[in-house]
């Protein structure tokens, strides 16, 4: 007889802290551990249902009166740049792109310093080491890639600039951006926007029918961005669902606007396991 199991992770919640997208509020987090062989499935089922990954961890926020950050995807097949975003893709025609299996370097670690810097010099992650860097890239339990962007030197064969680099994970529906950065002296160049849509572009040659960006919260400068592009939806109130007008989505508080945490626990979907002979 064979008996299928359903995966039963064991989840957790954070202690509140600061947001990091939105002044005076707090934030927190439901949690699980990602490994084992169960690994993937579970990273591909909670995906789908607004979590994200973070070396071994995959998280969602949970805070207690607020319910702002919506993971955020494109819809691969219905995309299309708009104007300003063609001038991207032009204007980093040059690049090239190298995708590589989970490893650190030095290079890369010298970009997310400058990254960091210079634009989120007092976020979160500002005093990571090339020893946190590095367990960052590589402790991944599920399939990701180091999708790198550099310049090459004219006349040369090996030498390169890198300009931007990516961690991505590679879902069963999907491509997941779990973390970039990029040189923040090409300020013209919105690396930023272009590694977005190089993905895009990935997940089409794939067969892959979505893009991750992670969370869209509005009201938040940080996260505004996100709304850019077309075909975008959200995961709200359990479902994804096309953003529409941004405007029409607020991150207003309220004390009921949140469910406990063990009713959201149990809405969670989970994986089945491998079935196993008996």
């Amino acid at each position: 007889m064979r008996h299928t199991l359903p995966i039963a992770p064991q989840f957790y919640v954070t202690a509140p802290q600061p947001c990091p997208y939105l002044d005076g509020r707090s934030e927190r987090k439901l949690f699980t551990a990602l490994q084992g062989e169960n690994a993937k499935r579970l990273n591909d089922a909670l995906s789908k249902q607004g979590f994200r990954r973070s070396q071994n961890v995959l998280y969602r926020p949970s805070c207690a009166e607020c319910t702002a950050c919506l993971s955020a995807r494109i819809r691969v097949a219905d995309f299309e740049p708009n104007k300003s975003q063609r001038r991207t893709l032009r204007k980093n025609a040059t690049l090239r792109r190298d995708a590589t299996s989970p490893w650190a370097t030095e290079d890369q670690f010298a970009l997310f310093r400058r990254y960091l810097d210079s634009r989120h010099a007092k976020g979160g992650m500002a005093d990571m080491d090339i020893f946190e860097f590095a367990a960052m890239i590589e402790e991944t339990p599920v399939k990701s890639r180091v999708v790198e962007y550099s310049d090459r030197a004219p006349g040369t064969a090996g030498t390169r600039d890198l300009v931007a680099v990516c961690l991505t994970d590679v879902l069963d529906d999907g491509l997941s951006m779990v973390y970039s950065f990029y040189e923040p002296d090409r300020i013209g160049a919105s690396l930023g926007t272009y590694i977005i849509l190089d993905h895009v572009a990935i997940a089409r040659s794939m067969g892959l029918p979505y893009v991750y960006l992670g969370y869209w919260v509005p009201g938040s400068r940080k996260m505004g961005y996100k709304a850019n592009f077309g075909a975008l939806e959200i995961y709200k109130n359990g479902s994804w669902q096309d953003i529409g007008d941004p405007e029409g989505h607020s991150g207003e508080t309220h004390p009921l606007s949140v469910d406990p945490i063990a009713e959201q626990v149990a809405r969670i979907a989970l994986p089945e396991a491998h079935p196993k002979a008996g």
